[in-house]
C-alpha cells in the first residue's frame, strides 16, 4: 500500500486511538497491514474470532484487539472496537491524492449552472443547465451531471459517475467510479399486441447527507414519487436499487444486492452479498439477511434471516444440517423397511 513516510510510536498511537497499550511504548509503527502478511513495523488487528489464532504467530509489531483478548507476546493496543480503530489508523499512513480548486479547460459547464466555492472539476466533466452544486466539490474526469440536478456541499464524484436530471443529493455524498444516480426505472406496460410500452420515469432519485454509492451501483429513478436513500446509508458495488424504493438511515447494502421496485428497507439494516428483495416488501429496522438470501415477504425488525425463501437464520441452519444428512437418513429408512 502506498504510504506516507510517517512513523509513530506505540505510545503516540495508543493516545491517538484511545487504546490501552501492553508493550514497548517506544516501538515504532510505519504501516498498517493484515495480520497474515504483517511484518516488523506494521500494525494489524483482530476483530473476527476466526483470525484470533494468527495473533500468536503474526510478525506485526503491534495488534489491535478487544480489552479481554488473551495475552500474547506481540504488543497489543486494547479497545472496544479494533476494526474501527484500524480504520482510523490507516488514515495516519495513507495519503490520498489531493485536488486543488480549479476547472479544467476541457470541462463542459452550462452557463446556467451554479457551482459553489473551492470546486475541483477535472477534464471532460459535463455539468448541465440549471445544475446547482455546493461548496468544495471534487468532480473527476468524465463525470456527467444532467440538467436541473441539485447537489449539496462536499460532493466527491469519481470518474464516470453520473447524476441524472432533477435528482437531489445532500451534503458529503461520495459517488465511486461508474455509480449512476437516477437512471430510468424498469417500467413497461404490456400492450394489446404483446409489445411493451415504456412508462416514463418522472420521479427523481434522492440521496440524503453522508451517503456513499460505490462502483457501478445503480439507484433508479421512480415512475412517480421518488427513490430515496436516507442519511448515512452505504451502497456497495453492483447494487441495484429499484424505482420507488426507500433505503433507511445507516443501512448497508453489500455487493450485488438487488431491490425490486417499491421496496422499503428500514434503518440500520444489513443485506449481505447477493441478497434479493422482491418488490413491495418491507424489511424492518435492524434486520440482517445473510449472503444470497431471497426475500419474497416482509421481514420483521431485528430479525436475522437466511436462505430462499428467507426464514429465521437459526431455523435455516438446522434445515441445512438436516439436508446434508438426507442420504444417511434415507439409507436408514430403507434399511428399516426391509
Amino acid at each position: 500500500m502506498p504510504s506516507s513516510p510517517k512513523s509513530v510510536t506505540l505510545a503516540e498511537l495508543a493516545d491517538h486511538l484511545g487504546a490501552t497499550l501492553h508493550g514497548d511504548p517506544s516501538a515504532r509503527i510505519t504501516q498498517v497491514a493484515g495480520i497474515e502478511t504483517a511484518t516488523t513495523g506494521a500494525l494489524a488487528f483482530v476483530a473476527n474470532p476466526k483470525y484470533a489464532s494468527l495473533a500468536h504467530t503474526t510478525q506485526a509489531t503491534a495488534v489491535l484487539v478487544e480489552p479481554d483478548f488473551a495475552q500474547i507476546s506481540t504488543a497489543t493496543l486494547r479497545l472496544k472496537n479494533p476494526y474501527l480503530a484500524f480504520a482510523r489508523a490507516i488514515e495516519l499512513f495513507y495519503q490520498p491524492p489531493s485536488y486543488a480548486p480549479g476547472i479544467h479547460p476541457t470541462a463542459a459547464i452550462a452557463p446556467t449552472a451554479q457551482i459553489g466555492a473551492n470546486a475541483h472539476i477535472s477534464a471532460y466533466a459535463v455539468i448541465g443547465d440549471h445544475v446547482t452544486i455546493g461548496d468544495n466539490a471534487i468532480i473527476l474526469p468524465h463525470v456527467v451531471i444532467y440538467p436541473h440536478a441539485s447537489i449539496g456541499d462536499n460532493l466527491f464524484a469519481h470518474a464516470h459517475a453520473i447524476v441524472r436530471e432533477y435528482c437531489r443529493l445532500g451534503d458529503n455524498v461520495t459517488l465511486q467510479n461508474g455509480a449512476i444516480v437516477g437512471a430510468d426505472g424498469f417500467g413497461f406496460a404490456r400492450q394489446s399486441d404483446g409489445t411493451w410500452y415504456k412508462i416514463l420515469q418522472s420521479g427523481p432519485a434522492i440521496l440524503e447527507d453522508n451517503v456513499e454509492i460505490q462502483a457501478n451501483a445503480c439507484i433508479d429513478r421512480a415512475s412517480i414519487g421518488e427513490t430515496r436513500i436516507h442519511a448515512g446509508a452505504k451502497i456497495d458495488n453492483l447494487v441495484q436499487v429499484g424505482h420507488g424504493s426507500s433505503v433507511g438511515e445507516n443501512t448497508l447494502l453489500c455487493a450485488q444486492v438487488g431491490l425490486a421496485g417499491s421496496t422499503i428497507i428500514g434503518k440500520s439494516v444489513i443485506l449481505a452479498g447477493q441478497v434479493g428483495v422482491a418488490g413491495h416488501c418491507t424489511v424492518g429496522d435492524g434486520a440482517i439477511a445473510t449472503a444470497q438470501s431471497g426475500i419474497p415477504n416482509d421481514v420483521a425488525p431485528g430479525k436475522v434471516v437466511s436462505g430462499y425463501p428467507a426464514i429465521d437464520n437459526r431455523q435455516w441452519l438446522r434445515s441445512v444440517a438436516l439436508f446434508n444428512r438426507l442420504p444417511e437418513l434415507l439409507r436408514d429408512i430403507k434399511s428399516k423397511l426391509k
